[in-house]
């Protein structure tokens, strides 16, 4: 399990037009990686849609903005179409990422049993350090509690 204090595990992800992202892309800024289970999704969408506007206010503290799922470039590009969602979402289908942050996990709901990706946003410093980590986030007022901790940066 990956812990506040370490360096951040790379990645290398195609983005929602398929072009590759990777951890070393944003020089000189911070980054928020946050993962959600689903596109399309009330959760989801309300979390993506909060992000994106707030993006511009993350952006003044030198700060970009990652989603990610497992969905697949197609249904990204269809949610941030249908939402008109401004952040970057990264596709990880194989799942690469969700297990090196640990947010691949078994989960109940309506008396199923499945795995799933927990909702979990990381805070990752400009020296590519995890300053703050949120598991099974509540999307109520999450976004807000993650802008205050970047202006701590």
């Amino acid at each position: 399990m990956i812990k506040i204090g370490q360096k951040a595990p790379k990645f290398n992800l195609s983005d929602e037009i398929g072009n590759r992202v990777s951890l070393t892309d944003f020089t000189d800024k911070n980054i928020v990686l946050y993962f959600y289970p689903k596109d399309d999704t009330p959760g989801c969408t309300k979390e993506s849609i909060e992000f994106s506007q707030s993006k511009n206010e993350f952006e003044l503290h030198d700060t970009v903005i990652l989603g990610v799922s497992k969905d697949s470039i197609k249904k990204h590009q269809k949610f941030i179409t249908k939402h008109n969602l401004t952040v970057k979402l990264l596709v990880d289908e194989s799942g690469s990422l969700c297990e090196s942050y640990s947010v691949w996990k078994f989960k109940k709901f309506m008396g199923r049993e499945y795995m799933g990706i927990e909702r979990s946003t990381f805070l990752i410093d400009k020296n590519r350090t995890l300053m703050n980590i949120w598991r099974k986030v509540s999307v109520k007022g999450h976004v807000e509690e993650v802008l205050e901790a970047v202006k701590l940066l």
